[in-house]
């Protein structure tokens, strides 16, 4: 029989690996699907518009589908009638600047949107998405950045972030996608948000909703 462990510094060692290893696999997880449900939004914002260029179809459209998905779909959130149109905004915008799209992959819808709309400029949006990305900027975090004027200060060489940044911000990469949206979009109850769930549950949930959507199709 093995003898009793005690809490030396070999086990805390141990322990702290095992957690590491746990965070990146949870990161890696949920970087996934951030990544399918960004990809997901910018398909049906790209089809409403193709069928409101093809067929005319008005402003009525989008309501009526936000309808219908939430009526097939009562589980999953992020469909309403703003939201979509936030989708047709969201592909109309970043399929003009190719420099944006594998950015908006790596930072979470709502931050999308927040930075799509406060910010005109593609080079102000493209420094907000790096940042987010870089630093896991919350969603309060890039409001205050933007309305700091933080692009305009870093123009002016006002602004060094490895200097000014708080401690606790520069470790948060996952923040940078994690998102409501993105735990709605797998059907998982609200307190999962806190806790991640295992990248197998999250896998087994988003393969899931794919061949929902693709049947559909």
């Amino acid at each position: 029989m093995g003898k009793p462990l005690s809490p030396d510094n070999d086990y805390i060692n141990f322990f702290t690996e095992v957690k590491e290893r746990i965070r990146r696999s949870q990161y890696e997880a949920l970087k996934a699907v951030n990544k399918e449900l960004i990809q997901l939004y910018w398909d049906i914002g790209r089809m409403i518009v193709d069928k409101q260029q093809e067929l005319g179809w008005g402003k009525s459209v989008v309501e009526q589908l936000s309808k219908d998905i939430q009526e097939e779909y009562p589980a999953i959130q992020g469909f309403s009638g703003r939201n979509l149109w936030n989708m047709r905004f969201f592909y109309s915008e970043i399929q003009q600047n190719k420099k944006l799209q594998p950015l908006v992959a790596e930072i979470s819808w709502t931050k999308n949107i927040l930075i799509l709309t406060k910010c005109k400029d593609p080079l102000e949006r493209e420094f907000y998405m790096l940042h987010v990305r870089k630093f896991g900027w919350t969603k309060d975090v890039l409001i205050h950045q933007i309305e700091n004027k933080t692009y305009e200060k870093y123009l002016m060489n006002q602004t060094n972030f490895d200097q000014t940044l708080p401690e606790k911000y520069k470790h948060q990469a996952k923040l940078a996608v994690k998102d409501h949206y993105t735990f709605d979009f797998l059907e998982l109850a609200e307190e999962h948000s806190k806790y991640l769930p295992a990248p197998e549950v999250i896998a087994e949930r988003l393969a899931i909703v794919k061949d929902l959507f693709e049947d559909e199709g």
